[in-house]
């Protein structure tokens, strides 16, 4: 039997080690609270949360100095316009319809998570 997108989170989080995992489990929390649309599975082996079976934002923990939260339209960059206001100014544009937000560690993430869930619930809406 086939695991759901949760289920699979969650087992990936209970394997993960990681020096990260307790920020890596409160950005999950917070990316899932900003919209009831969203749900998850596991991608380029980190979390991603999908809009209609769409990924949109997946985490990246592989590097040094935090964990980004990659926000994009699908796996392939989309040629039609887009266009997204940032009122957070927490995304950093890597493309024209793909943004990259840096949380360091605990104090980031609790002084980002107000600004990081309306991104988040805006680029739900904007991507839809």
């Amino acid at each position: 039997m086939k695991m759901s997108g949760t289920e699979q989170v969650e087992q990936f989080l209970s394997k993960l080690e990681h020096p990260l995992k307790p920020e890596i489990e409160a950005v999950r929390r917070i990316v899932l609270a900003a919209d009831e649309r969203l749900t998850e599975q596991i991608k380029w082996n980190a979390p991603s949360f999908c809009v209609n079976g769409e990924d949109r934002i997946t985490m990246n923990f592989r590097g040094k100095g935090g964990l980004l939260l990659v926000f994009h339209r699908g796996a392939k960059a989309s040629r039609d316009s887009f266009e997204f206001r940032d009122d957070t100014g927490l995304l950093e544009w890597a493309a024209a319809d793909r943004a990259i937000v840096k949380l360091a560690d605990r104090d980031d993430v609790e002084a980002k998570k107000e600004r990081l869930a309306q991104a988040v619930a805006k680029w739900v809406t904007a991507t839809i």
